[in-house]
Protein backbone atom coordinates (compact mmCIF):
# COMPACT_ATOMS: atom_id res chain seq x y z
CA UNK A 1 0.00 0.00 0.00
CA UNK A 2 1.50 3.44 -0.88
CA UNK A 3 1.99 6.03 1.76
CA UNK A 4 0.23 9.00 1.32
CA UNK A 5 2.24 12.32 0.22
CA UNK A 6 1.23 14.79 3.00
CA UNK A 7 0.89 18.29 1.90
CA UNK A 8 3.07 21.24 2.21
CA UNK A 9 3.19 24.01 4.14
CA UNK A 10 3.84 27.52 4.55
CA UNK A 11 3.73 30.46 6.53
CA UNK A 12 1.76 33.51 5.36
CA UNK A 13 0.38 35.22 7.50
CA UNK A 14 2.08 36.74 11.34
CA UNK A 15 1.09 39.02 14.42
CA UNK A 16 2.67 39.42 17.52
CA UNK A 17 2.24 41.58 20.88
CA UNK A 18 5.13 41.46 22.63
CA UNK A 19 6.88 43.61 26.02
CA UNK A 20 9.11 45.52 23.31
CA UNK A 21 6.41 45.75 19.86
CA UNK A 22 3.05 46.02 19.39
CA UNK A 23 2.97 44.62 15.96
CA UNK A 24 5.28 42.41 13.76
CA UNK A 25 6.74 45.84 12.06
CA UNK A 26 7.56 47.33 15.56
CA UNK A 27 8.90 43.97 16.62
CA UNK A 28 11.17 43.37 13.54
CA UNK A 29 12.99 47.22 14.64
CA UNK A 30 12.93 45.94 18.24
CA UNK A 31 14.87 42.75 17.31
CA UNK A 32 17.11 44.76 14.68
CA UNK A 33 18.26 47.03 17.61
CA UNK A 34 17.77 44.41 20.33
CA UNK A 35 15.45 46.88 22.35
CA UNK A 36 14.44 45.31 25.53
CA UNK A 37 10.84 45.45 26.43
CA UNK A 38 11.69 44.46 30.65
CA UNK A 39 10.61 46.79 33.20
CA UNK A 40 11.24 47.41 36.74
CA UNK A 41 6.95 46.93 37.92
CA UNK A 42 6.38 48.50 41.09
CA UNK A 43 3.52 45.67 41.57
CA UNK A 44 5.70 43.41 42.29
CA UNK A 45 7.93 44.86 44.87
CA UNK A 46 4.44 45.86 46.69
CA UNK A 47 3.46 42.14 46.49
CA UNK A 48 6.65 41.07 48.16
CA UNK A 49 8.16 39.64 44.94
CA UNK A 50 11.82 38.87 45.07
CA UNK A 51 11.75 39.45 41.15
CA UNK A 52 10.31 42.65 40.91
CA UNK A 53 11.40 42.81 37.18
CA UNK A 54 8.90 41.87 34.22
CA UNK A 55 7.74 41.85 29.98
CA UNK A 56 4.32 43.25 29.65
CA UNK A 57 3.25 44.54 25.90
CA UNK A 58 2.52 48.29 26.32
CA UNK A 59 -0.82 50.20 25.19
CA UNK A 60 -2.73 47.20 24.80
CA UNK A 61 -6.15 48.63 26.27
CA UNK A 62 -5.82 52.00 23.93
CA UNK A 63 -5.31 49.76 20.95
CA UNK A 64 -8.12 46.90 22.44
CA UNK A 65 -10.37 49.85 21.91
CA UNK A 66 -9.83 50.75 18.66
CA UNK A 67 -10.05 47.00 17.53
CA UNK A 68 -13.05 45.38 19.73
CA UNK A 69 -16.45 46.82 21.11
CA UNK A 70 -16.90 47.37 24.84
CA UNK A 71 -19.10 43.93 25.14
CA UNK A 72 -16.25 42.03 23.51
CA UNK A 73 -13.49 44.01 26.02
CA UNK A 74 -15.49 43.12 28.36
CA UNK A 75 -15.03 39.45 28.07
CA UNK A 76 -11.74 39.70 27.10
CA UNK A 77 -9.25 38.41 29.82
CA UNK A 78 -5.23 39.73 28.76
CA UNK A 79 -4.28 36.44 27.39
CA UNK A 80 -7.20 36.33 24.89
CA UNK A 81 -7.10 40.25 23.96
CA UNK A 82 -3.46 39.57 23.31
CA UNK A 83 -4.31 36.37 21.17
CA UNK A 84 -7.14 38.11 19.16
CA UNK A 85 -4.95 41.41 18.57
CA UNK A 86 -2.19 38.93 17.35
CA UNK A 87 -4.72 37.05 15.32
CA UNK A 88 -6.41 40.07 13.59
CA UNK A 89 -2.92 41.22 12.40
CA UNK A 90 -1.41 37.40 11.38
CA UNK A 91 -5.08 37.49 9.69
CA UNK A 92 -4.83 40.40 8.01
CA UNK A 93 -1.07 39.80 6.88
CA UNK A 94 -1.85 36.51 5.09
CA UNK A 95 -4.26 38.65 3.02
CA UNK A 96 -7.35 37.50 4.63
CA UNK A 97 -10.58 38.85 5.77
CA UNK A 98 -12.87 37.93 8.80
CA UNK A 99 -16.19 36.57 7.76
CA UNK A 100 -19.16 38.99 8.33
CA UNK A 101 -21.01 37.66 11.63
CA UNK A 102 -24.50 37.29 9.97
CA UNK A 103 -22.68 34.64 7.32
CA UNK A 104 -24.56 31.59 6.51
CA UNK A 105 -21.66 28.96 7.16
CA UNK A 106 -18.26 29.92 9.11
CA UNK A 107 -14.96 28.85 6.67
CA UNK A 108 -14.75 25.18 7.50
CA UNK A 109 -11.00 24.88 5.51
CA UNK A 110 -9.49 27.63 8.34
CA UNK A 111 -9.09 26.49 12.34
CA UNK A 112 -6.78 27.45 15.15
CA UNK A 113 -4.82 25.95 17.84
CA UNK A 114 -3.80 28.92 20.30
CA UNK A 115 -2.08 27.49 23.51
CA UNK A 116 -1.85 28.66 27.01
CA UNK A 117 0.57 27.66 29.64
CA UNK A 118 -1.48 29.61 32.56
CA UNK A 119 -4.42 31.06 30.79
CA UNK A 120 -6.92 32.41 32.55
CA UNK A 121 -6.01 32.62 36.27
CA UNK A 122 -5.78 36.52 36.52
CA UNK A 123 -9.60 36.42 35.72
CA UNK A 124 -9.97 33.60 38.75
CA UNK A 125 -7.99 35.67 40.90
CA UNK A 126 -9.20 39.12 40.51
CA UNK A 127 -13.34 37.59 39.56
CA UNK A 128 -14.08 33.94 40.76
CA UNK A 129 -11.99 33.75 43.85
CA UNK A 130 -13.13 36.62 45.72
CA UNK A 131 -16.94 36.37 44.14
CA UNK A 132 -17.27 32.81 45.53
CA UNK A 133 -15.11 33.86 48.99
CA UNK A 134 -17.32 36.52 49.50
CA UNK A 135 -20.34 34.60 48.45
CA UNK A 136 -21.66 36.82 45.42
CA UNK A 137 -21.70 33.78 42.91
CA UNK A 138 -24.75 35.30 40.99
CA UNK A 139 -22.45 38.74 40.64
CA UNK A 140 -19.38 36.83 38.92
CA UNK A 141 -21.28 37.30 35.46
CA UNK A 142 -21.55 35.75 32.41
CA UNK A 143 -18.38 36.13 31.16
CA UNK A 144 -16.81 34.60 33.41
CA UNK A 145 -15.98 30.77 32.13
CA UNK A 146 -15.03 31.99 28.51
CA UNK A 147 -12.35 33.71 30.33
CA UNK A 148 -11.26 30.67 32.68
CA UNK A 149 -11.30 28.29 30.16
CA UNK A 150 -8.62 27.02 28.94
CA UNK A 151 -9.75 27.08 25.06
CA UNK A 152 -11.17 30.96 25.88
CA UNK A 153 -8.39 32.19 23.77
CA UNK A 154 -8.98 29.90 20.48
CA UNK A 155 -12.69 30.21 21.11
CA UNK A 156 -12.28 33.68 21.01
CA UNK A 157 -10.51 34.06 17.76
CA UNK A 158 -12.71 31.39 16.16
CA UNK A 159 -15.80 33.41 17.02
CA UNK A 160 -13.95 36.95 15.39
CA UNK A 161 -12.68 35.86 12.55
CA UNK A 162 -15.60 32.49 11.97
CA UNK A 163 -13.24 29.55 11.59
CA UNK A 164 -15.33 26.42 11.23
CA UNK A 165 -12.20 23.83 10.83
CA UNK A 166 -10.40 23.16 14.31
CA UNK A 167 -10.66 25.36 16.96
CA UNK A 168 -8.69 24.04 19.77
CA UNK A 169 -6.13 25.30 23.08
CA UNK A 170 -3.14 23.09 23.85
CA UNK A 171 -1.37 23.45 26.79
CA UNK A 172 2.44 21.80 27.56
CA UNK A 173 3.98 24.65 29.44
CA UNK A 174 6.66 26.41 28.35
CA UNK A 175 6.53 24.64 24.90
CA UNK A 176 3.21 25.10 24.05
CA UNK A 177 4.00 27.73 21.58
CA UNK A 178 5.94 26.01 19.88
CA UNK A 179 3.91 23.18 19.73
CA UNK A 180 0.71 24.77 18.74
CA UNK A 181 2.57 25.94 15.14
CA UNK A 182 3.81 21.96 14.76
CA UNK A 183 0.37 20.62 15.05
CA UNK A 184 -1.63 22.82 13.10
CA UNK A 185 1.41 21.90 10.17
CA UNK A 186 0.87 18.31 11.02
CA UNK A 187 -3.09 18.83 10.42
CA UNK A 188 -2.94 20.60 6.90
CA UNK A 189 -0.05 17.86 6.07
CA UNK A 190 -2.90 15.29 6.32
CA UNK A 191 -5.13 16.95 4.52
CA UNK A 192 -7.29 18.05 7.43
CA UNK A 193 -7.41 21.88 6.82
CA UNK A 194 -6.15 24.09 4.29
CA UNK A 195 -4.73 26.83 6.87
CA UNK A 196 -4.90 27.30 10.50
CA UNK A 197 -3.72 29.88 12.63
CA UNK A 198 -1.42 28.79 15.45
CA UNK A 199 0.36 30.35 18.27
CA UNK A 200 0.09 30.59 22.15
CA UNK A 201 -0.45 33.35 24.15
CA UNK A 202 0.25 34.66 28.02
CA UNK A 203 -1.35 37.10 30.55
CA UNK A 204 0.77 39.32 33.00
CA UNK A 205 -1.00 38.63 36.30
CA UNK A 206 1.26 38.18 39.52
CA UNK A 207 -0.50 35.28 40.54
CA UNK A 208 0.57 33.86 37.32
CA UNK A 209 4.76 34.46 37.75
CA UNK A 210 4.20 33.35 42.32
CA UNK A 211 4.45 29.71 42.05
CA UNK A 212 7.78 30.48 39.60
CA UNK A 213 9.40 33.15 42.32
CA UNK A 214 8.38 30.91 44.69
CA UNK A 215 10.61 27.92 43.03
CA UNK A 216 13.24 30.50 43.28
CA UNK A 217 14.04 30.11 38.97
CA UNK A 218 13.11 33.52 38.73
CA UNK A 219 16.46 36.18 38.59
CA UNK A 220 16.47 38.24 41.46
CA UNK A 221 19.69 40.17 41.28
CA UNK A 222 18.82 42.51 38.37
CA UNK A 223 15.83 44.46 40.43
CA UNK A 224 17.27 47.72 39.43
CA UNK A 225 18.66 46.89 36.34
CA UNK A 226 15.77 45.87 34.28
CA UNK A 227 17.15 45.34 31.25
CA UNK A 228 19.90 43.48 32.48
CA UNK A 229 17.84 41.27 34.23
CA UNK A 230 17.59 38.31 31.54
CA UNK A 231 20.48 36.96 31.04
CA UNK A 232 20.38 33.76 28.58
CA UNK A 233 23.64 32.33 28.28
CA UNK A 234 25.62 34.00 31.15
CA UNK A 235 27.66 33.10 33.92
CA UNK A 236 25.59 35.53 36.26
CA UNK A 237 22.52 34.44 34.92
CA UNK A 238 20.27 33.79 37.72
CA UNK A 239 16.80 32.70 36.28
CA UNK A 240 14.09 33.69 33.76
CA UNK A 241 12.59 37.07 33.64
CA UNK A 242 8.73 36.36 33.41
CA UNK A 243 7.21 37.85 30.06
CA UNK A 244 3.76 37.60 28.85
CA UNK A 245 1.96 38.34 25.02
CA UNK A 246 1.11 36.70 22.08
CA UNK A 247 2.68 34.67 18.62
CA UNK A 248 0.16 33.69 16.10
CA UNK A 249 1.10 31.99 12.90
CA UNK A 250 -0.73 31.43 9.70
CA UNK A 251 0.24 28.17 8.18
CA UNK A 252 -1.07 27.49 4.69
CA UNK A 253 -1.01 24.34 2.11
CA UNK A 254 1.38 25.58 -0.68
CA UNK A 255 -1.15 24.99 -3.62
CA UNK A 256 -4.15 27.19 -1.41
CA UNK A 257 -1.37 29.99 -0.90
CA UNK A 258 0.10 29.93 -4.10
CA UNK A 259 -3.42 29.95 -6.03
CA UNK A 260 -4.19 32.98 -3.96
CA UNK A 261 -1.29 35.10 -4.74
CA UNK A 262 -0.24 35.24 -0.42
CA UNK A 263 3.04 36.28 0.06
CA UNK A 264 4.97 33.54 2.03
CA UNK A 265 7.04 34.29 4.64
CA UNK A 266 8.97 30.74 4.61
CA UNK A 267 7.87 26.86 4.06
CA UNK A 268 7.90 24.38 7.32
CA UNK A 269 9.87 21.46 6.34
CA UNK A 270 9.74 19.20 9.51
CA UNK A 271 8.03 18.86 12.78
CA UNK A 272 8.43 17.01 16.34
CA UNK A 273 6.92 16.45 19.10
CA UNK A 274 8.19 14.34 21.81
CA UNK A 275 8.45 13.42 25.62
CA UNK A 276 11.41 12.80 27.71
CA UNK A 277 8.90 10.33 30.11
CA UNK A 278 10.82 11.83 32.82
CA UNK A 279 13.76 9.32 32.53
CA UNK A 280 17.88 9.34 31.66
CA UNK A 281 17.89 12.40 33.63
CA UNK A 282 14.44 13.94 32.72
CA UNK A 283 12.02 15.04 35.54
CA UNK A 284 9.21 17.67 35.65
CA UNK A 285 11.59 20.78 35.96
CA UNK A 286 14.06 19.48 33.63
CA UNK A 287 14.83 18.34 29.79
CA UNK A 288 16.01 14.28 29.34
CA UNK A 289 18.76 15.06 27.35
CA UNK A 290 18.29 12.16 24.76
CA UNK A 291 14.65 12.86 24.60
CA UNK A 292 15.90 16.34 23.37
CA UNK A 293 18.44 15.35 20.60
CA UNK A 294 15.81 12.77 19.31
CA UNK A 295 13.41 15.99 18.69
CA UNK A 296 15.88 17.72 17.21
CA UNK A 297 16.71 14.38 15.03
CA UNK A 298 13.28 14.07 14.33
CA UNK A 299 12.76 17.33 13.01
CA UNK A 300 15.20 17.27 10.33
CA UNK A 301 14.03 13.79 9.70
CA UNK A 302 11.24 15.34 8.87
CA UNK A 303 12.83 17.78 6.76
CA UNK A 304 14.97 15.61 4.88
CA UNK A 305 18.01 17.45 6.13
CA UNK A 306 20.64 17.13 6.99
CA UNK A 307 22.24 18.49 10.07
CA UNK A 308 24.71 20.64 8.43
CA UNK A 309 21.95 22.55 5.88
CA UNK A 310 20.96 24.37 9.75
CA UNK A 311 21.83 28.22 9.41
CA UNK A 312 20.44 29.29 12.69
CA UNK A 313 18.73 28.41 15.60
CA UNK A 314 16.54 30.27 17.71
CA UNK A 315 17.08 28.84 21.48
CA UNK A 316 14.78 28.20 23.86
CA UNK A 317 17.58 29.50 26.12
CA UNK A 318 16.00 30.74 29.27
CA UNK A 319 18.77 32.14 31.59
CA UNK A 320 18.39 29.05 34.07
CA UNK A 321 20.78 26.12 34.27
CA UNK A 322 19.60 24.58 31.48
CA UNK A 323 21.20 26.86 29.12
CA UNK A 324 24.38 25.32 28.82
CA UNK A 325 22.92 21.68 28.71
CA UNK A 326 20.60 23.03 25.57
CA UNK A 327 23.50 24.37 23.92
CA UNK A 328 25.24 21.12 24.22
CA UNK A 329 22.36 19.35 23.43
CA UNK A 330 21.98 21.10 20.20
CA UNK A 331 25.69 20.23 19.36
CA UNK A 332 25.26 16.56 20.05
CA UNK A 333 21.89 16.48 17.85
CA UNK A 334 23.53 17.72 15.05
CA UNK A 335 26.65 16.17 15.35
CA UNK A 336 28.24 19.98 14.98
CA UNK A 337 30.63 21.55 17.80
CA UNK A 338 32.38 24.44 17.82
CA UNK A 339 33.77 26.00 14.44
CA UNK A 340 30.56 24.29 12.49
CA UNK A 341 28.07 25.04 14.79
CA UNK A 342 25.25 27.57 13.76
CA UNK A 343 24.82 30.55 15.05
CA UNK A 344 22.14 31.05 17.77
CA UNK A 345 20.33 33.20 19.98
CA UNK A 346 17.80 34.27 23.22
CA UNK A 347 14.44 36.57 21.99
CA UNK A 348 14.00 35.94 25.67
CA UNK A 349 17.00 38.52 26.73
CA UNK A 350 14.69 41.44 25.08
CA UNK A 351 11.14 40.25 26.41
CA UNK A 352 11.56 37.27 29.27
CA UNK A 353 9.90 34.32 29.17
CA UNK A 354 6.63 34.26 28.07
CA UNK A 355 5.69 30.85 29.25
CA UNK A 356 2.56 29.66 26.81
CA UNK A 357 3.82 32.06 24.20
CA UNK A 358 7.31 32.24 24.27
CA UNK A 359 7.82 29.50 21.34
CA UNK A 360 4.63 31.39 19.05
CA UNK A 361 6.64 34.78 20.05
CA UNK A 362 10.10 33.54 19.24
CA UNK A 363 8.82 31.75 16.03
CA UNK A 364 7.40 35.01 15.27
CA UNK A 365 10.90 36.54 15.77
CA UNK A 366 12.83 33.48 13.69
CA UNK A 367 10.83 34.35 10.91
CA UNK A 368 10.91 37.98 10.77
CA UNK A 369 15.08 37.42 10.80
CA UNK A 370 14.48 35.21 7.70
CA UNK A 371 12.51 37.62 6.27
CA UNK A 372 14.96 40.59 6.59
CA UNK A 373 18.18 38.75 6.67
CA UNK A 374 19.86 39.33 10.36
CA UNK A 375 20.30 37.71 13.35
CA UNK A 376 19.64 39.69 16.47
CA UNK A 377 22.07 39.87 18.74
CA UNK A 378 21.40 38.04 22.29
CA UNK A 379 21.61 40.92 25.57
CA UNK A 380 23.40 40.62 28.69
CA UNK A 381 26.11 37.84 27.91
CA UNK A 382 29.22 39.40 28.16
CA UNK A 383 30.49 36.70 30.36
CA UNK A 384 29.52 33.97 28.65
CA UNK A 385 29.30 30.67 30.84
CA UNK A 386 32.39 29.31 30.85
CA UNK A 387 30.74 25.54 30.22
CA UNK A 388 30.21 26.00 26.58
CA UNK A 389 32.71 29.06 26.13
CA UNK A 390 33.97 27.14 23.06
CA UNK A 391 30.66 28.01 21.74
CA UNK A 392 30.78 31.65 22.11
CA UNK A 393 31.58 32.84 18.47
CA UNK A 394 28.38 31.74 17.72
CA UNK A 395 26.25 33.54 19.79
CA UNK A 396 25.97 37.04 18.22
CA UNK A 397 26.57 40.10 21.19
CA UNK A 398 25.35 42.18 18.12
CA UNK A 399 23.31 42.09 15.58
CA UNK A 400 24.59 40.57 12.36
CA UNK A 401 23.15 40.81 8.90
CA UNK A 402 23.55 37.10 7.50
CA UNK A 403 21.17 35.50 5.25
CA UNK A 404 18.86 32.56 7.17
CA UNK A 405 18.43 29.86 4.52
CA UNK A 406 17.13 26.65 6.80
CA UNK A 407 16.46 27.80 10.36
CA UNK A 408 15.17 25.36 13.82
CA UNK A 409 13.21 26.45 16.50
CA UNK A 410 12.57 24.61 19.70
CA UNK A 411 11.14 24.89 22.70
CA UNK A 412 10.96 22.65 25.83
CA UNK A 413 8.78 22.43 29.05
CA UNK A 414 7.90 21.78 32.19
CA UNK A 415 6.60 17.73 32.26
CA UNK A 416 9.71 16.82 30.15
CA UNK A 417 8.21 17.59 26.76
CA UNK A 418 9.58 19.19 23.48
CA UNK A 419 9.08 20.38 19.85
CA UNK A 420 11.05 21.79 17.25
CA UNK A 421 10.14 23.11 13.72
CA UNK A 422 12.25 23.18 10.58
CA UNK A 423 11.73 26.77 8.41
CA UNK A 424 13.06 27.52 5.28
CA UNK A 425 12.93 30.52 3.35
CA UNK A 426 10.78 30.88 0.95
CA UNK A 427 12.66 30.69 -2.54
CA UNK A 428 15.56 29.42 -0.98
Amino acid sequence: MQTPTLKRVVVTGLGVVAPNARNTVEFTESLRGMRSGLRHLPVLQELGFACQVGGIPQDVAAIAEKLFSEDLRFSMNEAITYAAMASLEAFADAGLKPLPADADEPMYDTGAIIGTGIGGLDTFSEKVYPGVASKRIKRLGSSVVEQIMGSGAAARVGGLLGLGNQVYSNSSACNTGTEAIALGVQRIQAGLATRMLCGGTEGSDPHIWAGFDSMRVLNRGHNDRPEAASRPLSASAGGFIPGSGAGILVVEELESALARGATIYAEILGTAINSGGMRAGGSMTAPSPKSVQRCIRQALMAASLNPDAIDYINGHLTATMADPLEVKNWSEALERGPGRFPLINSTKSMIGHALGGAGAIESVATLLQMKHGFVHGSRNCEDFHPDIAAFAAHVPQQTRNVPISIAAKASFGFGDVNSCIIFQTWGA
